[in-house]
């Protein structure tokens, strides 16, 4: 069964954070009798990791959550420069390495979008081909989603990612008709050679652990653990 998940998305509020809260609250619900851990290797500025914490029981330290935390919200290269420090991804490496040998499944919600850079010579998308994590694209539901898919994909497939499938997010309230014209699935399919596994709707409250279970439930699993 799939042991690491990498979640990233087109761009910065694109719903990664929603989808890996959902994904833990069905991994949580559904096999509890499993240890899983969750990760956001990189962090600038106050956001997941504490969010996170506050969410779950997680039996990880701030630390192991986020192996790289840097005080400004500016991209990893940027905030580091500001503190006369580097972007060390051995160090995120390590703990990662670590955190998958003591679970059984392992969340892991990339920063930004897919180009989004990491250090001064790596993004995203780099860093999902070089470590081989198997990853999934969180394509916010909204009027131009569609080139978004493609174009990411494509990056994808540039840097040799192992794609499991796109998920759509209704970072605000669609309607059935906006989802439909917006983001086609079966278009998007089409243009990318990607699964559709579902599309997220909108939900006022991330605290509900149960509701989020239940949206991720909804999701396409068998194609996403394979």
């Amino acid at each position: 069964m799939l042991n690491t998940l990498l979640i990233t998305g087109t761009d910065t509020e694109a719903g990664k954070t929603v989808l890996t809260t959902a994904l833990a609250a069905y991994w949580q619900k559904y096999y509890p009798q499993r240890s899983w851990g969750i990760m956001k290797p990189i962090q600038s500025g106050i956001g997941d990791r504490e969010w996170y914490q506050k969410l779950f029981t997680l039996e990880q330290s701030s630390e192991e959550i986020t192996p790289l935390y840097f005080q400004a919200p500016l991209a990893p290269p940027i905030a580091a420069a500001r503190e006369n420090r580097q972007v060390d991804l051995a160090v995120v490496w390590q703990a990662l390495s670590k955190l998958r040998s003591h679970r059984d499944f392992v969340l892991v919600e990339a920063l930004g979008g897919l180009g989004s850079p990491i250090t001064e010579e790596l993004t995203v998308a780099d860093l999902a081909g070089e470590w081989r994590l198997p990853t999934v694209l969180v394509v916010p539901v909204r009027l131009g989603a569609i080139a978004q898919a493609v174009a990411n994909v494509a990056l994808a497939r540039q840097s040799r990612i192992n794609l499991k499938g796109i998920v759509l997010n209704c970072v605000q309230r669609r309607t059935d008709a906006e989802i439909a014209d917006w983001t086609p699935q079966q278009l998007i399919q089409s243009l990318t050679n990607t699964p559709v596994l579902g599309c997220l709707p909108y939900l006022d409250n991330l605290s509900d652990l149960d509701k989020l279970a239940q949206v991720a439930s909804d999701l396409d699993w068998e194609t996403l653990t394979l």
